[in-house]
């Protein structure tokens, strides 16, 4: 019988029949290509289930499936004919749910796959072997663009940006009409109406103590730097995290001098610092000491459904195509609690929320 899922649930999938049937994969580039001169063998994935841990061999033209409670093998050839079943199925549906094609469940049930998603708490979606099957594991992600992908930041209101309100004192009245001004999601319609009356908007804090200790981990001010970037978003319209980096040095918030930022390309350091940390594990609620997570990369399918591979080990690749293709996100307002004026200790606040993810092309 047919079942569905999301196109994330089946892009996780496909990934890890695409790295079984293929036996190995290519590097990529900071622009999404695969670096032609860097494939990587794959000898061994292994995968969590409700059951059991399942550790998948690659043979020269067999997968060996081991588990507690099942050793048997299968064609790397099935693998294949099934991952390319459900890439077409993907690309083929306009629901993000999508039925299973024809004859995928009844080779879920020979391989004993019962969960699209792996059942892991270190975040990983399943952990790789190369060249030799005693090598050391490599834990992933996968990160798909064929269907919806997790942010590289969706802190609700943890990822909140407080501005103080400046210039001119708004008697009550006067917030009330600017809180009611627009749509719910009219951020930047309540911006610009603080702007007409006279209002300054002043980055005050980051109003989560957690995840402002976690952003000092990286700068002091990063706070002050990502805060600028939001607000950037909403003014200017700029979402692109790269585009982004460059309006920063032009602003210049921390007023560091100019060969710094020129020739030590500073903020785009810094930048590149905390997406590496968001990537490999680091969240706006839970303290962080910079120590690495068991998440070490991400496989990312492309539109055509190739799957590239980043990892810690290419730190800077990792890094540039993290700095390349993430962008800002306008996460829900009513949700993460943002984009009104707010009185805290006698004092009107207005917030901004932070959520970064991955461009979709």
């Amino acid at each position: 019988m047919a079942f569905e899922a999301t196109k994330r649930e089946w892009g996780e999938l496909y990934a890890f029949f695409r790295l079984l049937a293929d036996g190995c994969v290519y590097a990529g580039t900071p622009e999404v290509k695969r670096n032609e001169g860097q494939c990587l063998p794959v000898a061994m994935v292994q995968r969590e289930e409700h059951d059991g841990t399942r550790r998948y061999i690659v043979e020269k033209e067999m997968i060996h499936i081991v588990g507690e409670q099942m050793d048997k093998r299968i064609s790397r050839e099935d693998f294949g004919t099934v991952a390319d079943l459900v890439l077409e199925a993907i690309r083929n549906s306009r629901e993000d749910d999508v039925t299973s094609p024809d004859g995928v469940e009844e080779f879920l049930d020979e391989v004993a796959i019962y969960d699209l998603e792996a059942k892991t708490d270190d975040r990983t979606d399943f952990s790789v072997a190369f060249y030799q099957e005693d090598a050391p594991l490599t834990g992933f992600c996968v990160r798909s663009r064929l269907g919806m992908m997790f942010p590289l930041l969706d802190g609700g209101r943890s990822a909140n940006f407080k501005f103080e309100q400046t210039g001119v004192k708004f008697a009550v009245p006067t917030i009330n009409k600017i809180n009611a001004f627009g749509e719910e999601d009219d951020v930047i319609g309540r911006m610009l109406m603080i702007e007409r009356l006279g209002g300054v908007l002043k980055y005050n804090d980051v109003a989560d103590k957690i995840f402002r200790s976690n952003l000092s981990m990286i700068d002091l001010h990063m706070g002050r730097m990502l805060a600028e970037m939001t607000r950037l978003m909403w003014l200017d319209g700029i979402t692109k995290v790269s585009e982004l980096t460059e309006e920063l040095k032009k602003l210049n918030p921390l007023k560091i001098k100019d060969e710094l930022i020129s020739k030590h390309g500073f903020y785009e350091y810094k930048i590149k610092e905390l997406l590496l940390a968001l990537a490999t594990g680091m969240r706006p609620a839970k303290l962080y000491n910079g120590t690495d997570s068991a998440i070490c990369g991400f496989l990312f399918v492309t539109g055509e459904g190739e799957v590239l591979c980043y990892q810690r080990a290419f730190r800077q690749t990792f890094a540039d195509f993290l700095f390349q293709n993430s962008r800002l996100e306008k996460g829900s307002t009513e949700k993460d609690k943002y984009g009104y004026l707010e009185r805290e200790n006698g004092v009107y606040y207005f917030k901004l929320n932070l959520k970064i993810g991955l461009l979709k092309r």
